[in-house]
């Protein structure tokens, strides 16, 4: 996978503008929220499938969808997208393989994103 298909450089570039002045202080603060809180949603997608819980499942998958657009995270926002197609449509039987796949893209987003977090 290409690196440009997971994270787009408008979005990184976006962030910058809205706080020239701190030195990336606050795209390092908007990614480490990101970082923080997508392993959170992730785990919510598990919880909430096991338990059968669409409602809850479909709100953590419009979160990552939200947090991971914000940040660029293309590949991300797009599994994250199709979840919660899924969850909305034809529920959440039939998940697992795209909540994996999220899960894989996550780890390549965090790798992604390392050179704007030091």
């Amino acid at each position: 996978m290409m690196a440009d298909l997971i994270l787009d450089p408008t979005a990184i570039s976006n962030l910058r503008t809205l706080s020239p002045d701190d030195g990336d202080a606050f795209l390092k603060e908007i990614i480490g929220i990101f970082l923080e809180d997508t392993p959170i949603r992730i785990t919510e997608l598990h919880k909430s499938r096991v338990s059968g819980d669409a409602i809850t499942f479909t709100r953590a998958a419009h979160s990552i969808k939200g947090s991971s657009s914000n940040v660029g995270a293309q590949e991300l926002r797009s599994i994250a997208e199709k979840l919660e197609y899924q969850a909305r449509q034809r529920g959440i039987d039939d998940v697992e393989a795209l909540v994996a796949e999220l899960e894989a893209a996550f780890i390549r987003t965090k790798e992604a994103l390392k050179p704007f977090t030091t």
